[in-house]
This record gives structure tokens, sequence and C-alpha cells, in this order.
């Protein structure tokens, strides 16, 4: 290879490098659950507000979850507090009005209002924080009105095209043509 040659391969090396770690450079955000309306009892035509809500975001481990609300609670719950509305044995239980959660692991984390009437109506969510390197999730949260049971979903596959994708192809065919 000539000196020219072996600088663009080795521009295009940091490039490639750069976008496959450009997830780790993002910075951690801050979530207000429920946007404008924070953390309440939901209307009795909209019981999935919440698992509506989380599904459109991407919460990445770091971020935080920063619930307002007035003469309630919030509870972190077991996968079976969730579907029960069962308020005796939270992890974490919030009452102060302004309440932030970190998400420090991946995986489904289980919200719901202290008064378990409103968590029987429709407050309560399920967020899922993606693992490290992952382009999206695949899993949705149950709607909050089916039954206390989960399902297993039977989603269609997706295939999606990286931007680390599209480099790595360019630079492939970058260095097939020097060869």
């Amino acid at each position: 290879m000539t000196s020219k040659s072996m600088a663009l391969f080795n521009t295009l090396m940091m490039v490639f490098f750069l976008f496959m770690n450009a997830p780790l450079l993002e910075g951690s955000r801050d979530f207000k659950v429920g946007d404008n309306l924070g953390w309440l009892e939901p209307d009795i035509n909209n019981v999935t507000l919440y698992n509506q809500w989380a599904a459109k975001h991407r919460f990445q481990i770091g971020d935080s979850l920063v619930f307002e609300y007035n003469n309630d609670s919030v509870l972190v719950v077991e996968k079976w507090g969730y579907y029960h509305c069962d308020t005796s044995k939270p992890i974490i239980a919030f009452n102060n009005g302004n309440s932030t959660v970190k998400l420090d692991r991946p995986g489904l984390f289980y919200f719901i209002s202290g008064t378990s009437d409103h968590c029987k109506r429709g407050q309560r969510m399920i967020v899922d924080v993606l693992s490290p390197r992952s382009p999206h999730s695949t899993a949705a949260p149950p709607d909050a009105a089916a039954s206390p049971s989960p399902a297993q979903s039977s989603g269609d596959a997706v295939s999606t095209v990286t931007s680390s994708s599209l480099v790595m192809a360019l630079l492939v065919s970058t260095v097939a043509t020097l060869v």
C-alpha cells in the first residue's frame, strides 16, 4: 500500500471506531414521567397512558425518571406486584411529590402508584432499559388493561441499518479497491 492509501485506511478505521463507540459517548438523560401531566391517576379512557409514554422513549443505563405528583406516591415493585397492584412489598417507595429513579441496569423496571385504586385504574408503568450497545428494544410493555398474567409477544423481526454498519461497508469497499 502507498502512504496515501495507508493514511486513508487509518482515517477510515478511526471513523469506524468512533461510530462503534458513539452510544457510549452519549450522556444520561432525565425523563419527566407523563411529560406535562406528571404522575397522576389517568382518565378512565386512558388506562395505558404511562405504558404508552414509556414505549415512546428509549431508556439507557444511567438515565433517570423524574416523577412529579401531588397526594400520591411512586413504588418500584417486582413483576408480580405490578400485575396485582400489590403495594405491600415495594423495592423502593417515594412520597415526596418529586422523586427521581436512576435506571442503573438493563431490563424491566415496574412502577405503580402507592394508592392501589390508582394502580388498578392504570397508574402504573413498565420501563425497559436497553442493554449497552443495543440499537433498539424489541419488547413492548404489555397493555395495562390486559389480564394479570403476562402474555408472550410474537412480534415480527425487524431489520435495521445502523451508522456503524454503513461505515463498515464503506471501509470494506475502500480497502477492497486499494488492494
